[in-house]
């Protein structure tokens, strides 16, 4: 069984590439951006990382998303709503990365799970 790492944090920004200047000013945080989707990548020094998402409808100010490791998507999307929760976005491919699936608990949290296409993730 998976040990439910958080293996990812989303944090939006109105300015991707700015709010990635920020963070690396702010924390030392390394930085990557991905042009072709208007996205910028960290990573702190424990390892942990996240991105940046421009603000959107789908990705609010105000919004952290918490991605957390699922060994089966489809499986804990189904609990969730068993449990009384509520499925935003069914499993999606991240191209060339993984898949995701996000939902709301019943108190109205916003969280993802996430399943990684390399196998170093899973554990």
């Amino acid at each position: 069984m998976s040990k439910r790492n958080v293996v990812h944090v989303e944090i939006p920004a109105s300015h991707v590439e700015a709010a990635g200047k920020f963070y690396r000013e702010l924390f030392g945080w390394k930085m990557t951006h991905v042009p072709e989707m208007n996205y910028t990548m960290w990573e702190a020094g424990d390892g942990s990382g996240g991105g940046f998402p421009q603000v959107s409808e789908e990705n609010p100010a105000g919004q952290v998303l918490v991605y957390i490791h699922s060994d089966d998507i489809e499986t804990d999307l189904q609990k969730v709503e068993r449990l009384g929760g509520k499925i935003i976005q069914a499993k999606r491919e991240i191209p060339n990365t993984g898949w995701f699936g996000v939902f709301k608990d019943p108190t109205g949290n916003v969280l993802a799970l996430y399943t990684s296409m390399h196998t170093e993730i899973h554990t």
